[in-house]
């Protein structure tokens, strides 16, 4: 038995006999799961073209996108990020529950210290840096924890990087979410095609895009499908000329993401995990 199969049945029994009341616990060896893929799938492991531990993922294309975000433009263009938002969530027909319990979000704005927790070398913020909102999805991990938790491979990474949800694969067992580090993850406790007191939480519906059934994970996927007709993610396309967002291929030396990276100085979130996450901010 390899020790990806133990791993899993070791965390099943625990659920299966603590039940749901054991979340520390869970927490506690998923967590275990992320300080495990930076040491032993970090950079001096054996990967694949992406970076990821070989064996994982789809065959590489020889691309991973990533994206910059520019915080200083979205804190100069009130308004801009809540375009962003819009664009991707109504596409996307992401339910709003109307409470924070049961928020499901791709996308959304938090403050330096949620965004980037514990991180000693800024101390001492300047006020400008406190003020602002940082824009936060999923990171597209090169080496992501969520893929490696994932029973039933729901969630995996694509041919070009991007970490994907198969919603007919997901089971709801939520360990993808246990995993992930940045609290990109949403679960649906409710049907998000239902309707409280007459007010669905689907305003409209886009019939390009499935809805999706209580008891499934979902989350930010860099809009697959647009990138793979040669279009821009949602969010991307929404900040127009500000360049407030750059989207592109991290392993093309040439292309517009990777010079910005050149010539900008930019933080990711926790970066010491060895996640190697695919989004950087500019501050």
């Amino acid at each position: 038995m390899d020790s990806s199969r133990r791993k899993f049945l070791k965390i099943a029994g625990i659920s299966a006999v603590a039940g749901i009341g054991a979340p520390s616990a869970l927490n506690m060896l998923m967590k275990n799961e992320v300080r495990a893929s930076s040491e032993g799938a970090g950079h001096g492991a054996q990967t694949d073209a992406h970076g990821a531990a070989a064996g994982h993922g789809a065959a590489p294309t020889g691309k991973r996108y990533g994206m910059v975000i520019d915080t200083v433009k979205f804190h100069d263009n009130p308004g801009l990020a809540e375009k962003c938002i819009e664009a991707c969530h109504s596409y996307f027909n992401v339910p709003d529950f109307g409470n924070k319990k049961d928020e499901i979000k791709w996308i959304w704005q938090e403050p330096f210290t949620n965004a980037f927790p514990g991180d000693e070398s800024h101390y001492k913020k300047d006020d400008r840096t406190h003020a602002m909102q940082f824009m936060v999805l999923c990171n597209h991990c090169d080496n992501p924890p969520c893929v490696r938790a994932c029973p039933t491979k729901a969630t995996f990474k694509n041919a070009d990087g991007i970490i994907m949800m198969d919603f007919h694969r997901c089971i709801g067992c939520r360990f993808c979410m246990a995993a992930c580090p940045y609290g990109s993850r949403s679960f649906n406790w409710r049907d998000p095609r239902g309707s409280k007191d007459g007010v669905p939480f689907i305003k409209k519906i886009n019939p390009e895009f499935p809805t999706r059934m209580r008891g499934v994970v979902e989350k930010c996927s860099f809009c697959d499908l647009r990138v793979k007709q040669g279009l821009q993610p949602l969010c991307v396309e929404a900040t127009g000329d500000t360049k407030a967002m750059v989207f592109g291929d991290l392993n093309d030396p040439n292309s517009e993401i990777s010079q910005v990276l050149k010539a900008r100085f930019t933080i990711q979130r926790k970066p010491s995990l060895g996640t190697m996450p695919s989004v950087f901010y500019i501050i």
